[in-house]
């Protein structure tokens, strides 16, 4: 072990290296962070141990990364895709049961890796609050789904953290699908077969209507089809080889019959088979002039980014989320998780307002003909006592009336310590602003539900029209409106501590929506400062259009506001490079820093502002012959 290398360190190594045999990956990506574990393709990140090893950091550890090599060795991402549901419900009870299978197939055969995923469901059922769960209403019907299979597959019994929420749906499985689970074992170790079965009881479960077509119905007709496909290809292919080159049979029978305006028709076919994109736009917005196509040009007047509906969004105030007593409570369990962390970001708010209320209470103007004498410069006067410019004056800054809107994501990737700390610092700094004479914002986003809710199933009952855009209902939360007194507003920050609230992100709708609030407000600065923790990611969204049309469209927002708008766009990022969107950001690599980053780029803001209205529209200060029309000259 090198010198440099911390208790934690030789653990990692262990850990990556088993996970890449597991798995049989070689060339697995390993990273570790306070974020929620997450495997895509061949990159996984899992949780971060703390520095002396506590045994249960191990285990979870430990056993999320035994879960992410079981699945890179037993699941096929191909077969997968084939037999998934569309339907949000069904989807998830599907991926509940896969996960659930690929797991079984370890812990069957290891011992250890049973037990560390034992502590990983665990701990995964602790944090998002199963534990306290005894009623189907608040009791998912696809973690229920997932538990039993589990029982089923392995023989192991269910972590405590997870008896109530299979209590409350088990005689529902049981009696609708229980003979079907009773055939999963047998098809443990065939993902076809046992992806069959997991339709079936889907259906069982009353969600038939969701799976969508069978995958199955048309496998004898499509091989069909692809035989007599390339039979057809292999006889073109034997038939261009004897023509001359540059030309087909086709094309003489079809110049033969219809002379010269066949050659016209066939030069429009050439065309449209090889469109453009300004021919593209044309075609779908009516006659435009050809523009280039650079990155961010004028792209909010083009239909890049499309909603499919509106229909089931919504705006709400926090309050209207959860009642006044259940807020409470969640307040509290706020205030006890952040003790220790709540005295630094107290003391680095106040710091902040002693620099803001000295910026507005008054500052100095030197150089002067008449006024105090400048102490500084009275070795100057002794010297030479009919010297000019030897006094000074004090006046008030003109603090230019100010508006500030936290826009805080509420994905599911913030979930635990990230969302908590947000809270507590947005808490905080409201209440410090507010002192300050700054009007303060709080606004949350996520989505109502995950991957798709009612949007989703509009979509799929209108027949599935392709490009259909953004595809989930959108959830804009205001927890504390910029008129509201702070001490009025504080009990909502609780919100944010609700299990099921923290779904999927759509920043660039969000992003748009603070802005528009921002600019409605009569402030003469306005400033939007977004903490977030990753990319926009809406699975119903990016299943059906392109990988990148969120991020997309979240570019072209930051673009129009930070070219175009009068409002002061920042960004901080935890865990996340958000210097690749905004111009003006910081990325920090722990949630513990954020208070710290937030003061100190809103310090940085009011310091550049009231630097530019003490120079005035002038480069530099000129000898004045009195002081006081002078000053106000400054001022305006």
């Amino acid at each position: 072990m090198a010198k440099t290398d911390g208790p934690a360190e030789p653990f990692k190594r262990a850990v990556i290296n088993t996970m890449r045999a597991l798995g049989a990956e070689p060339e697995l990506e390993v990273t570790f962070g306070t974020e929620p574990p997450q495997l895509r393709g061949l990159k996984a990140r899992l949780p971060l141990p703390a520095r002396d090893l506590p045994s249960n950091d191990v285990a979870q550890t430990r056993g999320a990364a035994d879960a992410f090599a079981l699945k890179l060795a037993y699941h096929d991402e191909k077969t997968h895709s084939t037999y998934v549901p569309p339907g949000s419900s069904a989807r998830a009870i599907f991926e509940a049961a896969e996960q659930a299978r690929v797991e079984a197939i370890g812990s069957n055969a290891m011992k250890g890796v049973a037990r560390n995923l034992d502590a990983s469901l665990n701990a995964r059922l602790t944090q998002k609050g199963y534990a306290r769960v005894h009623d189907k209403n608040e009791a998912p019907l696809a973690e229920a789904v997932g538990l039993m299979i589990r029982e089923r597959l392995t023989g192991r019994a269910t972590p405590k953290a997870g008896e109530g929420v299979l209590g409350a749906w088990r005689e529902t499985i049981e009696g609708r699908a229980g003979k079907d689970l009773e055939q999963l074992i047998d098809s443990m170790r065939d993902q076809q077969s046992f992806a069959k079965l997991t339709r079936r009881i889907v259906s069982d479960l009353g969600l038939g209507d969701e799976l969508g077509e069978d995958p199955d119905d048309g496998n004898d007709e499509e091989s069909q089809e692809e035989n007599q496909e390339q039979e057809q290809n292999s006889e073109g292919e034997a038939s261009e080889a004897s023509e001359p080159q540059g030309a087909s049979s086709e094309d003489v029978e079809y110049s033969e019959s219809e002379g010269e305006e066949g050659e016209e028709q066939s030069a429009e076919i050439d065309v449209e088979e090889r469109p453009t994109k300004s021919e593209a736009d044309e075609t779908a917005d009516g006659k435009q002039p050809y523009r280039p196509d650079h990155p961010f040009s004028d792209r909010l007047n083009e239909p890049t980014y499309k909603i499919y509906t509106t229909q089931f969004d919504e705006m709400v105030d926090a309050e209207t989320l959860c009642d006044l007593e259940e807020l409470g409570r969640l307040r509290t369990y706020l205030d006890q998780q952040l003790q220790s962390l709540q005295g630094v970001v107290s003391r680095l708010a106040n710091r902040l307002q002693r620099r803001l209320l000295a910026k507005q209470n008054r500052s100095w103007d030197f150089d002067l003909e008449e006024g105090l004498l400048d102490t500084a410069r009275l070795t100057r006067v002794v010297v030479d006592p009919m010297h000019p410019l030897s006094y000074k004056w004090e006046r008030d800054t003109d603090f230019r009336d100010t508006v500030v809107t936290l826009l805080l994501d509420n994905s599911g990737s913030m979930r635990g310590r990230p969302i908590m700390v947000a809270a507590m610092c947005a808490d905080i700094l409201a209440r410090t602003l507010e002192r300050c004479n700054v009007k303060v914002e709080i606004l949350g986003f996520t989505t109502k539900a995950w991957k798709g809710g009612q949007s989703r199933d509009k979509w799929l009952q209108d027949g599935k029209p392709p490009q259909p855009g953004r595809l989930n209902d959108l959830r804009h939360i205001v927890y504390k409106s910029a008129d509201a007194p702070w001490r009025r507003a504080r009990r909502n920050l609780g919100l944010m501590m609700r299990e099921g609230l923290l779904k999927e992100n759509i920043d660039g709708e969000a992003l748009m929506w603070a802005h528009n609030r921002l600019i409605g407000r009569q402030e003469q600065r306005r400033i939007l400062m977004v903490i977030s923790d990753g990319a926009p990611v809406d699975d119903s969204t990016l299943s059906v259009n392109a990988g990148n049309y969120l991020e997309r469209h979240l570019r072209e927002v930051i673009e129009a506001i930070e070219t175009r708008s009068p409002v002061e766009l920042l960004a901080i990022g935890i865990g996340h490079d958000v210097t690749r969107y905004y111009r003006r950001a910081v990325t920090i690599v722990d949630a513990e820093q954020l208070g710290g980053a937030m003061t100190e780029k809103l310090a940085e803001l009011f310091d550049e502002d009231t630097q530019k209205a003490s120079r005035g529209p002038g480069k530099q200060k000129q000898p004045r012959k009195s002081a006081r029309p002078r000053l106000h000259a400054v001022a305006r």
